[in-house]
């Protein structure tokens, strides 16, 4: 009897039937193919992903057009594996043709930098390959993120202490917020589902993350049901009005259940007032959740946690560690309440019970057995990703990282002020600043529909310049009436005030044409 055996370098050949008491035939050999292929492939990531990728020297990208990237790539997946030597260029070639988020002269998103810490943790859970659902399956894992969760509600100033889990997106953090909201407003609604309830109402700014919109129409509310706030022109949520959309939903016969605050806005980085807000919430017994995907790494700052007062009161907090303290990952966080109905509420309201994960008749405390409380199965352990950097550089660094960004941010908005053809959008709050580059020509024309109309069409042409250089990516958008502005995002330690004065240089290079 014959049996095909693929072996590492991806050679397919046909043997003789294994037997499994001898172990495959050539299996040392394949392993020490395996740890040659890692070797070689450790090799590049570290020269090509980090040493090049964060040399402010080098190129931010390569950009190739989708068709000029396809007729680069070899992406044909075929019937026979191919030589490694082909494998490893595929790598190079990867690494080559992506983005360069590390790079000091990155500020398109939310993030940026490069933590070697977060990095080596990375290739620890890829190495070890194991699912966060059960103890017995991550010990180690299990325990990094119950400390990682309590340490962070003490941040919050959750004294009471609360419950949490580590997620795959501050998205999906919200919308883990929501579910737990509507459950505790009518926890029949997962047995019976929608017939169980009224009709639902939820509240948030209209600076709020689209991802709310985004779980009313995946959990069943529908988007029109997400009733809009509106914000101040520093982009902060009206509590008045606030007020006035509840309302506004009672008076329709509908039931507002939910409000999201948001603690650092997407584009201009505004907080709202949670304070004020808290009080509204506790006034109409509403669940208040607050978005601090990325503001909430100004709660390791003594200088800068004035930002989330009153976040103290809320009921949830999702958390994007990824942005401002540089790790790789998201997290919801809810409060624990006191009566015992609610102090199991992540538990209740996710948990299917499948038995042959989560049995009660285990040999250890199965109360650690966390996996119930999540809406996956399998779960990557990236709480030890955050714990690892924190544990390595300790909450000084953390604070100081936050600090220095928020420092770089207020120098930078005070050299666009002294430059001719630069001008804000706002004073920035935040990491977020916000701005106009004014070329030349349109200078001397008075503010008007005409201007703006111009100026609308600059940042396009000058993020394509920029691209196709490869000297730098920033950002940009239009906001409300507002024409298209660039938004500069500074987080990453690597960068300096050179970087920064690079960046208004590099702008008025590739735009002083136009």
């Amino acid at each position: 009897m014959n049996l095909y055996v693929i072996n590492f370098k991806g050679q397919t050949t046909v043997g003789e039937l294994i037997n499994p008491e001898k172990g495959s035939p050539g299996a040392a050999e394949d392993m020490e193919a395996a740890e040659s292929f890692i070797q070689q492939a450790m090799e590049i990531i570290l020269q090509e992903a980090v040493k090049k990728a964060t040399n402010v020297k080098e190129k931010v990208c390569e950009w190739r057009s989708p068709e000029q990237l396809k007729e680069l790539l070899d992406l044909e997946l075929k019937d026979t594996g191919e030589s490694e030597s082909k494998i490893l260029q595929c790598c190079r070639d990867a690494i080559r043709y992506s983005v360069k988020t590390g790079h000091p002269r990155f500020f398109n998103q939310l993030f940026a930098g490069m933590e070697p810490h977060s990095m080596v943790a990375s290739f620890i859970i890829e190495a070890i390959k194991t699912s966060q659902y059960t103890y017995e399956m991550a010990p180690v894992f299990t325990l990094i993120e119950d400390v990682l969760l309590k340490t962070m509600m003490k941040l919050i100033g959750w004294e009471e202490g609360g419950d949490g889990l580590f997620n795959p997106g501050g998205s999906m953090s919200n919308m883990y917020a929501v579910n737990l909201a509507r459950y505790r407003y009518c926890p029949d609604f997962k047995e019976i589902g929608i017939y169980a309830s009224p009709r639902l109402v939820m509240l948030t700014s209209q600076e709020g993350h689209y991802s709310i919109a985004k779980a009313a129409a995946l959990l069943g509310f529908g988007t029109k049901n997400v009733y809009v706030v509106p914000s101040d022109n520093r982009g902060k949520m009206i509590p008045s009005a606030l007020e006035e959309k509840i309302q506004l939903a009672k008076s329709e016969g509908a039931v507002p259940f939910f409000v999201n605050a948001t603690a650092g806005t997407t584009v201009l980085g505004a907080f709202d007032p949670i304070d004020e807000i808290a009080n509204i919430c506790e006034k109409h017994n509403l669940w208040l959740h607050v978005d601090a995907c990325w503001g909430g790494g100004a709660l390791v700052s003594k200088k800068h946690k004035h930002l989330l007062k009153g976040i103290q009161r809320v009921n949830s907090v999702a958390w994007n560690l990824h942005k401002m303290l540089m790790h790789a990952y998201y997290l919801i966080l809810f409060k624990l309440f006191f009566f015992s109905f609610y102090k199991c509420l992540l538990q209740r309201c996710h948990c299917a019970g499948a038995s042959y994960l989560f049995q009660q008749d285990k040999f250890y405390d199965v109360s650690y057995d966390t996996g119930d409380k999540s809406v996956q199965c399998s779960r990557k352990p990236d709480a030890f990703k955050f714990w690892l950097v924190w544990k390595a550089v300790g909450t000084r660094e953390l604070e100081y990282r936050v600090d220095r960004a928020l420092a770089l941010a207020r120098y930078l908005a005070q050299e666009i002020k002294k430059r001719e053809g630069f001008r804000l959008v706002i004073e920035p709050e935040f990491a977020n600043v916000c701005f106009w580059y004014i070329p030349p020509s349109l200078r001397n024309l008075p503010e008007s529909p005409e201007l703006w109309k111009k100026l609308h069409t600059v940042a396009p042409v000058v993020k394509e310049r920029m691209m196709k250089k490869g000297s730098m990516m920033i950002g940009y958008q239009k906001h409300g009436d507002k024409p298209n502005f660039f938004r500069m995002v500074v987080i990453s330690p690597q960068v300096s005030k050179q970087d920064l004065d690079f960046v208004l240089d590099e702008i008025h290079r590739l735009g002083k044409d136009l």
